[in-house]
């Protein structure tokens, strides 16, 4: 039985899920007569969340709240260190994670009662960061548009991150609140190597159209930022010095970086993604990714699992840092302003 490939799925098996007692598997594919899993049309399942708004606690990370409309996301990066949330609702990290996307309905209300909150003092709110706030769905739902204008009308500071172009849609907003240096956007840029970015980020915007996103966004007056991440070593660790100049070249003032670390169910869907897609250089990557996480491909250890160790980590670190360096200068985000929020709105005595 010949194995079928997805295309414009990144992952192609469903891997168990430690939540539930039973579960179909295809473990043994010469007992099966046909294929078991076929092509996944996208489901939707919508929700009325009773949060939305998270405190982010991980000493990896700055002291941040973050804000996700979504759940699962139809981008199907193959790496997203997102997938394994998907098991909480019951879901698989692999296919289910890009193709039944869970939607926050009510999400923009439960940010406007979350800063409305007596105790709350403006702190910048991250939108995204478990799934992408401007995956396809968004395009006809606009939730993440309706928290925007609640952050808008409070003048609440907020962060993006996204690898979609679909990002300029809301640039009347984003453009308002930059007058008040109440944002911050990034776009996340893995690969500018086309082939490599279909099988590898599938449904998300091409290399260019994310570089034409930063340049639409910088006319604006949208202060703009990348992600060059994650690094991934033998597939684009390479390409650090093109992706930073480029982003410089289109408005870009910042760029950020973490190692690729493949934790729970993301090191089976990565494996079997690798094999099938890169066999020729599988035991290269599989290989230099262990060495950067203390011999596995996973990590859990604060202030290690996203920069890694090691002789090769260093060697990335050095040439993102000379890159940044060269490019960038002394350019950087302006400050949040803090001062604009304003629990009345746009309520006015005149």
């Amino acid at each position: 039985m010949e194995e079928e490939y997805f295309k414009g799925r990144g992952a192609q098996i469903k891997t168990p899920n430690k939540f539930l007692k039973a579960q179909y598997v295809a473990e043994h594919v010469e007992g099966l007569d046909e294929p078991m899993f076929s092509a996944p049309h996208t489901q939707v399942f919508y929700e009325q969340a009773k949060k939305v708004v998270n405190k982010v606690t991980s000493p990896d990370l700055s002291m941040m709240y973050s804000i996700n409309p979504y759940q699962g996301c139809e981008h199907g990066c193959i790496y997203c260190y997102a997938r394994n949330t998907h098991e909480y609702w019951g879901f698989n990290a692999g296919l289910d994670f890009e193709s039944k996307i869970i939607v926050k309905q009510n999400a923009a209300d439960l940010v406007e009662k979350f800063i409305m909150h007596p105790d709350w003092s403006p702190t910048p709110l991250s939108v995204s960061g478990n799934t992408d706030c401007y995956q396809p769905l968004e395009r006809k739902l606009e939730i993440t548009r309706s928290i925007l204008k609640v952050l808008g009308k409070y003048r609440h500071p907020v962060g993006m991150i996204t690898k979609n172009s679909l990002v300029t849609r809301d640039i009347d907003i984003l453009s308002d609140l930059a007058t008040d240096n109440l944002v911050h956007v990034y776009v996340s840029i893995t690969t500018l190597n086309e082939d490599l970015r279909r099988v590898m980020e599938p449904r998300t915007a091409s290399g260019i159209k994310r570089l034409q996103t930063l340049e639409q966004l910088a006319k604006a007056g949208v202060p703009v930022g990348i992600m060059c991440a994650p690094i991934i070593p033998g597939l684009n660790q390479h390409e650090i010095p093109a992706i930073i100049k480029a982003a410089a070249d289109h408005g870009a003032l910042t760029a950020g970086m973490t190692i690729v670390r493949l934790n729970g169910s993301i090191g089976n869907i990565f494996e079997d993604w690798l094999r099938k897609n890169f066999p020729d250089r599988f035991e290269k990557v599989w290989n230099q990714i262990c060495e950067m996480h203390g011999g596995n491909v996973n990590d859990s250890q604060f202030g290690r699992r996203m920069s890694g160790e090691g002789v090769f980590a260093d060697a990335v670190h050095k040439l993102f840092k000379t890159s940044k360096r060269r490019f960038f200068g002394d350019k950087s985000m302006p400050a949040y302003n803090l001062t604009k929020f304003r629990k009345n709105g746009n309520l006015s005595l005149f």
